[in-house]
């Protein structure tokens, strides 16, 4: 998804599905501040990207095992909807974010590749509460992801 970004200029979220600081998010926390529940949206954000590696992994095993969320300024960028429904920070995001949107991206470094291979590997029985699973994927979320500007996502893709 980050070359196609590159490529195209803009991204289109898997089914539209972000996350954001949101109403139901700030509601879920008894403290924090903007930037802690922010930080608690990109946690969640990252776990998603470990789902859509596991089935990237399955499917190519050229991909490299990283874990990516892309942070963008969508206050007039995009049609947001809430979802409460799902997870406190999800929202569906109508159509494409133009680059010029993004502020910043998000990417493990190549410390973390085993621990986010492995907890790709059994991300569904994490999600189903498997103590061991829920444990592997500890290990990939305790690697903090690095932070880029747009204009250094070119430079990071030519070193993955």
């Amino acid at each position: 998804m980050l070359r196609t970004l590159m490529k195209t200029g803009e991204l289109t979220p898997v089914s539209g599905t972000a996350f954001a600081l949101t109403p139901a998010l700030r509601e879920s926390y008894a403290t924090g501040d903007t930037e802690e529940l922010e930080y608690a949206a990109l946690a969640d954000a990252a776990r998603a990207s470990v789902r859509l590696l596991a089935a990237e992994l399955d499917s190519d095993a050229d991909t490299v095992p990283r874990r990516a969320v892309v942070a963008a300024d969508l206050d007039e960028a995009a049609d947001v909807t809430f979802r409460p429904d799902l997870d406190a920070p999800v929202v569906r995001i109508a159509g494409a974010i133009p680059l010029r949107r993004i502020v910043a991206v998000h990417v493990d470094t190549q410390h973390a590749e085993a621990a986010v291979r492995a907890a790709a590997a059994v991300m569904d029985a994490a999600d189903l509460g498997d103590p061991d699973a829920e444990f592997t994927l500890g290990d990939a979320e305790d690697h903090e992801l690095a932070w880029y500007a747009t204009q250094e996502l070119p430079f990071l893709l030519e070193l993955m």
